[in-house]
Parts: C-alpha cells; structure tokens; sequence
C-alpha cells in the first residue's frame, strides 16, 4: 500500500510543480523562511503519518532528540489547553528549516498557491499578508487580487487558483484510482498522544 501512495505523492508533486512553476511571479519561498510549518493544526491522514515517521527514523540522533523534546512539550501543552483549535509550531521544523522535507504531508506540499475549495471559495496562502506569496498583487489591506496591480506588474501569467485543497487531494477517488487508504485524518501532534510506536521511532 506505502508503494501505492508513493506513486500518488509522485502524481501529485509533479502537477503542483507545474503550478509552482506557472505562479512563480507570486511565490516567494524560500529555504529557512519556516512561516508554513508555525501557527498551525497540520491536518495528516494515516498513511501520511507512516511515511513521514519512516523519515524521522532515519533522523541523525542528535535532531530525534530535538524533535522528541519539542513533540513532549506540545503533548503537555496540549494537555493543558482548554480550547479546542490548538495551534502549535511543527515539531519537525528545526532552525526553521523541515527536517523531513521529502516525507512532509500534503497539506505542507501545497502551501503557498490560492486554492480553490469544493465550495468556490479561493483562500490565498497566509503569509501573503506577511508580505510573501502573493502579496505583489493583493490589494491593499484587503483579501483579493488586485487587477490593477496585476495589470501594471506587466507579468503574463495571471495569479489564479487552482483545486489543491487537503480535502480534494485526500478524497476516495484517489484511493480507488492509487489502490491505496489514506486512513483515519487527524491534527499531527495528536498521531503521538499514546502512541508508543511513533514515540519509539525517535527514540
């Protein structure tokens, strides 16, 4: 099945490379930057999950330590929050750069395009208004594209939109058609609540 879901992560990386590459204009990402992997849920299916620890595993042991440290430190955390929309900074991020970037999930592939969700809604990457991806033709202190801005960029791809969000990316069609299962989806920090053997994988 784990081969299965790698020939749909292939599938998947080479049409997001395509978009990457017809939005460079509007993509200012760049190694170290980190703002993605912070403030965030991180949604992860359970093969998702699987791969990634396969990636921690071959982690050197000095950053298994700092992961596990910082996994332990959101786990109590966690504990001791009274809410129910608990954000935190990826565990995996160490000095600001993905120390499992080749196994990350598909929610990390996709950030930094506008998607478009099952609803028609567009949603523009948050570090936009930090002054990152798309924020050379956003309007000013607004949510939306500017056609103005655009207009005088002089750049001849249009920022537009494209189908990437985790809900469409994980839908059953994509098990049927890669034979695979995602699984049960859940926040990442919760793959580790009682769970001896991802916890053993960084040990």
């Amino acid at each position: 099945m784990l081969k299965n879901y790698l020939g749909y992560l292939k599938f998947i990386d080479e049409k997001l490379n395509k978009f990457f590459e017809k939005q460079k204009p509007y993509i200012f990402c760049e190694k170290g930057c980190g703002m993605c992997c912070k403030n965030a849920q991180f949604p992860y299916s359970k093969i998702e999950m699987d791969y990634l620890m396969i990636g921690a595993w071959q982690l050197d042991l000095e950053t298994k330590k700092q992961v596990a440290q910082k996994i332990n430190k959101l786990l109590l955390e966690k504990s001791e929050y009274k809410g129910d929309n608990f954000k935190y900074d990826c565990p995996f991020l160490i000095n600001d750069v993905c120390s499992v970037y080749q196994y990350r999930g598909i929610v990390c592939r996709t950030f930094g395009l506008m998607t478009q969700g099952s609803d028609g809604r567009i949603k523009v990457p948050f570090c936009c208004f930090q002054g990152y991806n798309y924020s050379n033709v956003m309007e000013d202190g607004g949510n939306k594209i500017s056609a103005e801005k655009f207009k005088k960029s002089g750049f001849k791809e249009e920022p537009v939109a494209f189908n990437v969000s985790y809900e469409f990316l994980t839908d059953p069609d994509f098990e049927k058609g890669f034979k695979f299962e995602f699984g049960e989806k859940k926040p990442l920090i919760e793959w580790f609540i009682s769970d001896g053997e991802n916890q053993n994988k960084l040990l």
